[in-house]
């Protein structure tokens, strides 16, 4: 063995069992080895990542490698130290380091239209600002009863070439996590309690599926959701062959993603159970306080953090505060009760009646994560008008109802997004986005689809106002300190 095959098999071995990559940012076909334990610090701490099943060599892996023309890769808006989503610190970095040449900035969806000047920053705003992907989805589609018209189009893609005159229409949404996907998977019921509808159906096996994974429910399985994003976002012009299917469903089925490490210490000590291998290891789809599964955390949502209820004074007063924030806005979340109206997914069709009286864990119930265990998509206004933050950087479009008026806009709606009824075409279902999981969220700000809220603050602040919650400021602080643990 030549001194050189001995230095890359030692360089090969210490990366398997290191604790942390080189760089924040895995650039497509770099060839790193992934290790089965990943730390990234940011703001609120230290984000940290498990891969089961051990460490797992880039080289070749379809989720790694440039597969399309413009040299992006899965990893490109799935980054690790995100999350394995895409937060703006690190769009703006990349912007700075490469000069606007990244793959990310890609035109087709990394600019705000693709007929824009690429080289100038105005072009990539969206994406810069927001973190923002440009979706294009067809438009009409079969049985739609409902008409688009755009009222205002700031970045000029739903207007001549990109727009509906054409049969497309132009949203901007948020990369979703491809971490901890057994509980974007799993499903808690046997029906969709928010329509009153049998789950939709996976065509291949004729299972039923969660339709959890994007958002707009327009991919029902891991498979056809990678397909889309072969095909528009990576822009490949062959099909991902069946061993590249596999291998990327196995990484993404085997990484787990959470926070591990607070502003004030480990979020697995002192009898808390936080970090991404509690996710690793327990059964995902429990609501609320079932869980009487073996390798599960017991308790209601959020209990890993039950144990910081109790005061420990050997610690250092800045901890000791931390941790009791935590456990409290684990109780607020659990316990504070608000009327939820207006709310298409909650209150109709099927609906639990208009309003309802609940909390946050009404739709955050899935223990461990914190989205929901009842599949279906909600409207929580956050791209439609009067209930969203104004955005004038998105499109806006007006959606007329052709047949029965939207049970809580009437028949005429203002929207930055149709979201789910750009699948179904549906009126009903203007504004429906699907909820996502509640972890490693201080790793991938901003937040909500459209990237409204820019810190875990405007998260808590938009739905005290969207349903007159009457939280206290106390309320509030220990809720983003629950989030900064999460």
């Amino acid at each position: 063995m030549t001194l050189r095959a001995v230095a890359l098999a030692l360089g090969a071995l210490l990366a398997i069992g290191a604790a942390k990559a080189p760089e924040r940012w895995w650039s497509p076909g770099e060839g790193r080895v992934f290790p089965a334990q990943l730390t990234y610090p940011n703001a609120d701490g230290e984000l940290g990542l498990v891969l089961t099943g051990g460490a797992m060599p880039t080289r070749g892996h379809p989720f790694f490698e440039p597969l399309g023309p413009d040299g992006r890769a899965c990893v490109t808006c799935h980054q690790p130290a995100d999350s394995m989503s895409l937060s703006v610190a690190s769009v703006q970095e990349r912007w700075i380091a490469t000069k606007g040449r990244d793959p990310l900035f890609a035109a087709y969806d990394g600019s705000n239209c693709p007929g824009l000047p690429q080289g100038e920053r105005a072009s990539h705003s969206l994406l810069l600002d927001h973190g923002l992907i440009r979706v294009e989805r067809a438009w009409p589609v079969a049985g739609t009863d409902m008409s688009v018209e755009v009222v205002r189009d700031p970045t000029r893609c739903n207007s001549g070439e990109y727009g509906p005159e054409k049969g497309k229409i132009s949203v901007y949404r948020r990369p979703r996590p491809v971490a901890n996907m057994k509980y974007l998977l799993a499903m808690g019921f046997a029906y969709d309690p928010k329509a009153g509808m049998p789950l939709p159906l996976d065509p291949e096996t004729g299972q039923p599926v969660s339709g959890n994974l994007m958002a707009d429910g327009r991919a029902l399985t891991l498979k056809i959701q990678m397909e889309d994003a072969a095909a528009t976002h990576l822009r490949m012009v062959r099909h991902l062959t069946p061993q590249q299917i596999a291998q990327i469903t196995d990484f993404e089925m085997r990484i787990y993603s959470a926070q591990v490490k607070g502003p004030h210490g480990m979020l697995n000590a002192g009898g808390a159970k936080g970090g991404p291998q509690t996710l690793a290891d327990s059964i995902p789809g429990q609501l609320g306080s079932i869980s009487n599964q073996p390798n599960s955390v017991s308790g209601p949502v959020w209990s890993e953090f039950a144990a910081w209820e109790k005061d420990d004074p050997a610690l250092p007063e800045a901890e000791r505060a931390f941790r009791k924030s935590v456990a409290r806005g684990a109780r607020v979340f659990r316990e504070k009760m608000f009327l939820i109206s207006d709310s298409a997914g909650i209150n109709s069709p099927v609906g639990f009646g208009n309003p309802v009286r609940n909390s946050c864990v009404f739709c955050h119930n899935m223990t461990q994560m914190g989205n929901d265990v009842a599949p279906g998509q909600v409207d929580l206004g956050t791209t439609t008008l009067p209930f969203a933050d104004p955005q004038p950087d998105l499109p806006l479009f007006r959606i007329t109802c052709r047949g029965k008026p939207h049970p809580h806009y009437g028949r005429t709606i203002l929207t930055h997004d149709p979201g789910y009824a750009l699948t179904t075409g549906k009126c009903a279902d203007v504004g429906k986005i699907t909820l996502q999981s509640n972890r490693g969220l201080a790793a991938r700000a901003p937040y909500f689809s459209n990237g409204m809220a820019k810190d875990l603050r405007g998260i808590i602040d938009y739905y005290d106002r969207r349903y007159s919650i009457g939280y206290t400021e106390q309320d509030k602080q220990d809720l983003v300190n629950l989030m900064r643990a999460l």
